[in-house]
């Protein structure tokens, strides 16, 4: 199965505090990331983060903890070296948008697609910006804000566009 996931920031008080995310520490904030995660993704699934994911240099600890092989469309956070990233664990990481299954864009910042593109966009980085909606037919928010803190699958992922779009 796959799993896609934005903006989990793991370690990062300030991003805390700024998303008013329910969790009385970053120590918290990571506890209920990681069990959130854990409960849905299996070993065997793979997930996308769509950026930002965190850890403030405990990169290789976290990702220890996560169950799931792991890519990372790098965010405008992760500012480290690619080899850094896959030394640490990711399986593969990229510097640009992705296209998987020749219909879906995975990039961090949202990309402008309309209904004449044969696209779809997943993005995070908006968090909870009202500006941003969650989902519509052609785009989808994986931002942790948005999908309560736990990985989402990319069956739901494709129930919601496409009942969006009826």
């Amino acid at each position: 199965m796959i799993y896609f996931i934005a903006d989990t920031h793991f370690s990062e008080d300030n991003i805390r505090l700024y998303e008013n995310r329910p969790f009385g520490s970053a120590a918290e904030m990571n506890e209920a990331l990681i069990q959130r995660w854990n409960n849905c993704v299996n070993q065997n699934d793979e997930v996308y983060i769509l950026g930002d994911f965190g850890a403030d240099g405990q990169e290789a600890l976290i990702l220890n903890q996560l169950n799931g092989k792991k890519y990372l469309i790098k965010g405008n956070h992760d500012v480290r070296a690619n080899q850094y990233y896959r030394d640490a664990g990711f399986e593969e990481v990229y510097d640009c948008p992705i296209i998987i299954k020749g219909f879906w864009i995975l990039s961090h910042e949202p990309l402008y697609v309309n209904a004449n593109m044969p696209y779809a966009n997943l993005f995070g980085h908006v968090h909870s910006s009202p500006i941003f909606r969650t989902y519509s037919s052609q785009h989808y928010c994986v931002s942790v804000e948005r999908i309560h803190y736990t990985p989402v699958s990319f069956d739901e992922v494709i129930r919601t566009v496409q009942s969006e779009s009826k």
